[in-house]
């Protein structure tokens, strides 16, 4: 089992839930009913009240207990229960046509724009707007330059190499500050953890394996440096409790006293800073 910091607000994601004050089915049912042991996916079309026709992911969770329509940058999701119909689906799509259409147009108004080639004249990186500069060069790189920053590439250079440049400049960049920060934390851990890696996580900001290997969100160095290092003192926590008991919120004050704002940046930030990851890297 893996332990981590989920900001909800931040994890990019709005959802409204069918029955959220009881469960869908009856208790003896749910619990006697055989359930698959995987997900199952599909796409419905969709058309919204202003006439967009859009295509909603369907998804079969045996985990889910209630039917669940969300939407982030990637679109709009509709999670059922096992034993929930096609029928059910398709009518709670329905009922909520105009909260859906609402939420699609709030992702569209302050989606990010991609990564362009000597057009895209900033890129994010530790909570601020850097300016960017294009210049001619023989592999596609990034680099800092007087307090901005240099995109190297061959005329010829593929959107895929451009993208990879950013990604590596980007966990070039993360690995930097973990180096400042991870040595004033180890000599108070049990022992230090076994790797620290970065991907772009959906939902989580960081998480700790049982093995000890911690893994961050790639989009934190484009957070706030504050941030960024409760999240890493968040995981590091975790060395000592594995769980998120009184203890372990005892560990991260005594590291981090103002986590509190931490989270209330996320809840404000978090969705912003995966989806402009996602866009300069997709």
């Amino acid at each position: 089992m893996r332990y981590g910091f989920v900001s909800h607000a931040a994890a990019g994601c709005v959802s409204i839930v069918a029955g959220s004050h009881g469960p869908s089915l009856p208790l003896i049912r749910r619990l006697l009913a055989p359930r698959p042991r995987t997900i199952e996916r599909d796409t419905l079309s969709f058309t919204l009240a202003d006439g967009r026709d859009i295509h909603v992911q369907r998804v079969r969770n045996p985990r889910a207990r209630r039917l669940k329509l969300s939407v982030d940058e990637r679109g709009a999701r509709l999670t059922l229960p096992s034993r929930a119909s096609l029928v059910s689906s398709e009518r709670f799509l329905a009922e909520h046509r105009d909260w859906l259409s609402a939420q699609l147009t709030h992702y569209a108004e302050v989606a990010s724009p991609p990564l362009c080639r000597d057009v895209s004249d900033v890129l994010p990186l530790r909570g601020v707007d850097c300016p960017l500069a294009w210049q001619p060069g023989r592999f596609a790189t990034v680099h800092c330059d007087n307090g901005g920053l240099v995109f190297s590439a061959p005329a010829h250079a593929s959107q895929a190499s451009l993208q990879r440049a950013l990604r590596d400049f980007y966990e070039s960049q993360a690995r930097v500050d973990l180096g400042q920060w991870l040595p004033r934390y180890l000599p108070t851990l049990p022992r230090p953890p076994q790797r620290v890696q970065f991907k772009r996580m959906t939902s989580q900001w960081g998480s700790l394996s049982p093995d000890g290997n911690v893994v961050l969100d790639l989009s934190l160095v484009l957070a706030r440096p504050s941030a960024f290092e409760y999240v890493l003192v968040h995981e590091l926590c975790h060395l000592i409790h594995a769980n998120h008991s009184r203890g372990f919120w005892r560990e991260v004050e005594q590291r981090w006293p103002d986590w509190r704002d931490e989270r209330v940046y996320f809840r404000a930030e978090g969705r912003r800073l995966k989806a402009t990851l996602r866009a300069l890297l997709s």
